[in-house]
């Protein structure tokens, strides 16, 4: 959840709002992921990290990137690649930072939405996971490049309908009017502690 200053409010809520978002990049990521050569895979968890950052802002999202990528190498055994961790780290944080302002008219909102896809994809799909494949896994440029793009160009679009339609649905109201213990129907009755 985010306060009026657009920052993080770190509560109960949140925490456990990023785990479940971590959990469902992870479930998208590295279990119903199809692999296309063995350098990319089409996958729907960025979407996730996105949302994170969309709705709790650039910490939230960049915590949420980081412990799935490191929850995700201990699945699937890899070791981590600090380049790759910073590629999942700045797929919530981009969004959250050119997140659109309530006030904007929908198309504008979209567009916003959209180009902070489009920028992150760009960092993230072809400079910063090549860069940690080719720098410390040792491949070769050539031939991650083109598993590469096809992968952007295939996802981007995929990720920015998901992101706007995730975004311009009630879901987003219901983050930021944050937890239920907000209600009075939700409240510990009088000298109940916990």
């Amino acid at each position: 959840m985010l306060n009026k200053n657009y920052r993080t409010v770190w509560n109960t809520y949140t925490l456990v709002s990023l785990g479940v978002l971590t959990a469902i990049q992870l479930i998208l990521s590295r279990l119903l992921a199809i692999n296309i050569g063995g350098f990319s895979r089409i996958a729907l968890g960025p979407v996730a990290t996105i949302m994170a950052g969309l709705w709790f802002g650039p910490a939230g999202g960049a915590l949420t990137g980081f412990t799935a990528d490191l929850l995700g190498c201990l699945m699937q055994g890899y070791a981590v690649n600090p380049f790759i961790t910073i590629s999942a780290v700045l797929w919530g944080v981009i969004p959250a930072l050119l997140k659109p302002d309530p006030s904007q008219k929908k198309s504008r909102k979209i567009l916003t939405l959209t180009l902070s896809v489009l920028l992150s994809a760009t960092v993230c799909t072809l400079f910063f996971t090549p860069l940690g494949l080719v720098l410390i896994n040792g491949f070769d440029l050539r031939a991650i490049l083109p598993g590469r793009l096809l992968q952007y160009v295939l996802m981007v679009p995929i990720y920015s309908l998901l992101v706007c339609l995730l975004y311009m649905s009630p879901a987003t109201a219901i983050v930021q009017q944050g937890y239920p213990g907000k209600s009075s129907a939700f409240r510990n009755p009088p000298g109940d502690t916990l």
